[in-house]
């Protein structure tokens, strides 16, 4: 598979990270992606001073609520602004809330402890309503012991209603730096660990975050979000 087949959706730049747009992009674009979705909390919107080319910067938000009765005015708010529009999951009810409105794209952050609020019945309402569970996998790389442990049991769990009720499922880093962003081929390794095929990886790195990106761009009366930015060697890390 080609490199411009490669999408991380869910990265964060200044002020919500640690790294310039740039930085990210530069860093993206040397490990093989086409593409990278900047997901900045709401509150935290980047830069846009941004006039390059080579690799795509696909306009994103990520929605971090604690009432879940809020959720669904934000997303009303924010989905016609940007290419990826995430949910930060959290309880059961905030998770229901997203995986139930058909304009929420991705639900990531899920819980790693002992109860992340993902069942069965919230897994057929994200296949009803098309939204992606997003696996952070730097849940995996930057825990340690027992809080890893369950972070791999959780993903293992997610993955097995994923498959049950045909969930669409992305592989993202999560990256708050530059320095968290991972190689699609080493994201795919550790995709592996919680028992997710090489081809199951693939396409959530691949055909699925792009699906996301083209079902958006095709819905939107007036296209936005998407910035051409250029690799620029002297801005790696």
């Amino acid at each position: 598979m080609s490199r411009s087949d490669y999408y991380d959706l869910n990265i964060h730049v200044l002020p919500d990270g640690s790294s310039s747009v740039n930085q990210m992009l530069s860093i993206a674009n040397h490990l093989g992606y086409s593409g990278i979705g900047i997901t900045n909390h709401i509150d935290k919107e980047p830069s846009s001073d941004t006039s390059h080319e080579d690799i795509e910067l696909i306009q994103g938000v990520q929605i971090e609520v604690r009432n879940s009765s809020k959720l669904h005015g934000l997303v009303g708010k924010f989905r016609k602004k940007v290419d990826v529009l995430v949910v930060h999951g959290g309880s059961e009810s905030i998770n229901r809330s997203a995986v139930e409105n058909p304009n929420v794209d991705i639900l990531t952050n899920l819980p790693t402890g002992r109860d992340n609020g993902f069942n069965h019945v919230l897994a057929k309402s994200a296949h009803d309503n098309e939204v992606a569970i997003a696996f952070n996998l730097d849940a995996i790389i930057k825990q340690r012991g027992g809080r890893r442990v369950h972070a791999l049991a959780h993903f293992r769990k997610n993955l097995q209603l994923a498959r049950k009720y045909n969930v669409s499922t992305v592989l993202t880093s999560n990256a708050m730096s530059c320095y968290d962003i991972r190689a699609p081929g080493e994201m795919i390794a550790l995709a592996g660990l919680f028992g997710m095929e090489k081809n199951e990886a693939n396409a959530a790195l691949s055909t699925i975050p792009e699906g996301i990106i083209k079902r958006n761009r095709r819905n939107s009366s007036t296209p936005q979000g998407v910035r051409i930015i250029q690799y620029n060697s002297q801005e790696l890390c």
